[in-house]
């Protein structure tokens, strides 16, 4: 969970960002007393929750919480003031919460339970999938997943691209084949591929990502840590890296990518 913070009085930022901490050590939490650069983090990283504080300098925490909804209209915002008068104009803007000051973490804690966007950590993540740019695979340590063959890595970014979706065989040799007729001989080339890919995934103690059925294929969303997925998820990091290269490395994907 990445957390923002945003006051332009040092002690009560510094008393935010400690209750935060406390609450939720394991989340990435960053202060800020500066509007301009708040935005400027959550433009280029992203965020799951943003405090803000209402009364400050120049732009008030309303107004920066336009901007985040324009950056993630999913955004989680949490007002945090000393001014009560200043609680309806904060609750129009559909806030996930307010606090008011002095901050304690009972409160903060009591908000991150109940956001208005829950976010939910995705638990035993077996790969980390990029899709923008080139189509690429690594574990989540960051090391290279290699594939044994090309088009066994096809297949594999076809079924991620699907998203979870069931696949039947003969619409992945439309894929991979494209013109060629459905006959026996890339049937059997087909399934050579299919079982190099999985042979690829189990060397990294990833084979349960592949959802197999009769005669059909899919990859299980919940095991993959996915920029395409981030991308459909309004993740403001994910929007930002996309620079309208999907997968290039494959001309199926150039029809595909506008269906997201």
């Amino acid at each position: 969970m990445r957390i923002l913070c945003l006051d332009d009085e040092y002690l009560a930022l510094q008393m935010l960002e400690n209750c935060v901490r406390e609450v939720k050590p394991d989340a990435d939490v960053d202060g800020f007393d500066d509007q301009d650069e708040l935005l400027e983090e959550a433009e280029k990283s992203g965020c799951d929750v943003a405090f803000l504080d209402i009364h400050m300098r120049g732009m008030n925490g309303v107004e920066v919480a336009k901007r985040l909804k324009e950056i993630n209209p999913k955004m989680n915002i949490i007002f945090v003031t000393g001014f009560s008068e200043y609680k309806g104009e904060a609750m129009d803007m559909k806030a996930s919460g307010y606090i008011m000051k002095p901050v304690t973490k009972e409160e903060v804690a009591a908000e991150l339970d109940d956001l208005r966007f829950p976010i939910v950590p995705k638990k035993n993540v077996r790969l980390r999938i990029q899709c923008f740019g080139n189509f690429d695979v690594f574990m989540p340590n960051g090391e290279h997943v290699r594939f044994e063959r090309s088009k066994a890595k096809e297949v594999f970014a076809y079924l991620v691209h699907r998203h979870g979706s069931s696949c039947t065989l003969r619409e992945i040799f439309a894929v991979i084949f494209e013109d060629e007729p459905y006959e026996k001989k890339l049937q059997n080339l087909l399934q050579t591929y299919i079982y190099a890919m999985i042979k690829s995934l189990k060397e990294v103690g990833a084979e349960d990502v592949i959802v197999r059925s009769y005669n059909a294929l899919a990859v299980n969303p919940d095991l993959l840590d996915c920029d395409y997925y981030r991308f459909k998820e309004l993740d403001a990091g994910a929007v930002n890296a996309y620079e309208c290269e999907y997968m290039s490395q494959y001309s199926w994907a150039d029809f595909l990518y506008n269906d997201f």
